[in-house]
């Protein structure tokens, strides 16, 4: 008798406990797939639907939404239709948070700061003082964005000395590739394709930018499903170990879903400078950064930098 009472209790305790598990977790997830600027991680994690294997003992369904520009991944958090961005810049995360849209960062992704650029018309070959005057096309609210102004401010200019005109990466690319403007803001593939038909870069990010690619979750979900976050990051960071282990086939995958070659791929690979864990160099940029949005009038407030980085993207 009392063996069967301990076996109820049991049994009891561990469906209270498989409740309470799937009680915190979500039914769906909706997640940004963002496989620019060359986001391997993602490419694999969609690819071989990890997430979905992962929460499907939790009955957890995984959406996906195709959104690349940073500035519209926060607009989708603050509307409460995007829950997960797989990468987003630290100048979208900063300016979302500065104007009361709360989105945190749950891990790092990559410094890719060679693939970020501006990009000359074809046939031209050009210096940043050389825009003055000039159409620049590409997204704002963006690190490519914030690279613009950036290289203007270095050599004294700034936005009012050229015609910005902000449209999404392949949107700019066609605008220069028919003319209609004299340089578009490009990142990895894009600036590959752009040289392959005769642009020329004029400046990457590189001692301009401290480009930071990060994953980050609308303020909401991280409060209300922790444990879930828990799980997405141990996805992201174990679908890096496997593209470093098997990084020829990751490579190949990548290439393939950028529409380029194996060698351009193992090259922007190589640039973007993959990782996992923020260290405190990394809130030293992220307020450096948001001096700079705040000052140039890229970000309405100033936020606390460490409110907006969860505990576990620095462990």
């Amino acid at each position: 008798m009392k063996n069967s009472i301990k076996i109820t209790a049991i049994v009891s305790l561990l469906t209270m406990s498989m409740t309470a598990a799937l009680a915190d977790m979500p039914k769906v997830i909706n997640v940004a797939y963002v496989k620019a600027p060359f986001n391997i991680q993602n490419i694999v994690i969609k690819n071989q639907s990890l997430l979905e294997k992962a929460f499907e003992m939790y009955g957890t369904k995984i959406v996906w939404h195709t959104i690349g520009s940073g500035a519209k991944q926060a607009q989708a958090m603050a509307a409460g239709s995007l829950d997960v961005s797989a990468v987003m810049n630290t100048a979208s995360l900063l300016s979302a948070n500065g104007a009361g849209n709360k989105v945190v960062i749950v891990n790092g992704v990559a410094h890719p700061a060679d693939v970020f650029t501006i990009v000359g018309k074809p046939g031209q070959t050009w210096s940043i003082n050389d825009l003055k005057g000039k159409k620049i096309a590409g997204p704002r609210g963006t690190v490519l964005h914030q690279l613009m102004v950036a290289a203007l401010v270095k050599e004294g200019l700034s936005v009012d000395d050229v015609e910005f005109i902000s449209m999404d990466q392949p949107s700019a690319m066609s605008a220069l590739m028919a003319g209609h403007v004299d340089a578009a803001l490009l990142a990895a593939s894009s600036v590959i394709k752009a040289q392959n038909q005769g642009c020329k870069v004029i400046t990457t990010a590189k001692d301009l930018v401290n480009v930071n690619l990060v994953m980050t979750a609308s303020g909401n979900f991280a409060k209300n499903y922790p444990e879930a976050l828990e799980l997405i990051q141990k996805v992201q960071r174990d679908s890096l170990q496997w593209v470093k282990s098997n990084w020829t086939e990751a490579m190949i995958l990548g290439a393939k879903e950028h529409g380029i070659t194996l060698e351009d791929a193992k090259k922007l690979a190589s640039w973007s400078n993959y990782y996992n864990t923020l260290t405190t160099f990394d809130l030293k940029s992220l307020k450096l950064d948001q001096d700079f949005l705040v000052e140039n009038g890229l970000m309405r407030q100033r936020v606390n930098v460490e409110s907006i980085v969860l505990p576990i993207a620095m462990k």
